[in-house]
């Protein structure tokens, strides 16, 4: 008979021993939610990062790196006597037959996988007005975790807003916005002020995005990608004396290996 592979119990029983007061780990046993939260982010970066270099031998890795957050988070959470692993599995177990009544109850298939998408937004919208309290009125922008990437957030308070009809009624009207803050941020008076109209024209160009159908943080990413990848081309052109260059000459260089990708 083989041997059966590492279960989540396993890894359950591993972290437990880590953060155990007798004999566990003094690293383990010094951290608290706070303290490993970015970890936590950094490692679902990581999971991003192999996806987006195809590269499945790391994704393997990093996925188990992010099983493993999930697991400590766990592990304190039942500490605490909050709730336990099993609690969070049953939880999203529950969560996703819940959210899918056209595979796992009588609710009917949408047509395609965008129809798909509204129904698991109406269905989530409902949750959200379910869980209201008269303290706490249900809104629209609930659930748009404040932790996010500001510009993953600006898109989805956004598209929130655009559910419930809050939206410039064309790209025309959106660029126009653009425009004019724009001009405002161009105006302002202090640097205070300016950093305000850099917060709405970002917003506003966020949106601008998201009417054509692009996500503004994938753009960034990319841009910011090809930036680092065209200076090291021209830093590899140039050796050790690129810092000495003028401005032209480096500008040079970059239209080089701009013309040659």
């Amino acid at each position: 008979m083989t041997d059966q592979p590492p279960s989540l119990a396993r890894l359950a029983a591993i972290m437990a021993r880590l953060r155990d007061p007798q004999g566990g780990c003094p690293w383990d046993l010094a951290q608290d939610f706070d303290t490993i939260a970015p970890y936590t982010i950094e490692e679902a970066y990581e999971v991003a990062e192999a996806i987006a270099d195809r590269d499945m031998a790391e994704l393997r890795k990093e996925l188990g790196d992010l099983l493993f957050q999930v697991v400590f988070h766990a592990r304190m959470a039942e500490e605490a006597g909050h709730f336990t692993l099993a609690d969070v599995i049953t939880g999203v177990v529950e969560k996703m037959e819940r959210r899918h009544p056209h595979i796992f109850g009588d609710g009917i298939a949408a047509a395609d996988a965008q129809a798909q998408k509204l129904e698991w937004e109406a269905i989530k919208a409902a949750e959200r007005a379910a869980a209201g309290t008269p303290d706490r009125p249900v809104s629209a922008l609930d659930g748009v975790a404040t932790a996010l990437p500001a510009l993953m957030r600006a898109e989805k308070l956004q598209a929130r807003a655009a559910r419930v009809g809050f939206d410039w009624p064309d790209i025309a009207s959106v660029r126009a916005k653009l425009d004019e803050e724009i001009t405002e941020f161009d105006t302002a008076t202090s640097d205070a002020h300016r950093r305000e109209e850099a917060g709405d024209l970002m917003f506003v160009l966020v949106n601008l995005l998201r009417r054509h159908g692009i996500d503004a943080e994938d753009a960034l990413r990319a841009g910011n990608a090809k930036f680092e990848r065209r200076f090291r081309a021209m830093e590899m052109l140039a050796g050790p004396d690129f810092p000495a260059l003028s401005l032209a000459e480096q500008d040079l260089l970059w239209n080089r290996v701009k013309a040659e990708e």
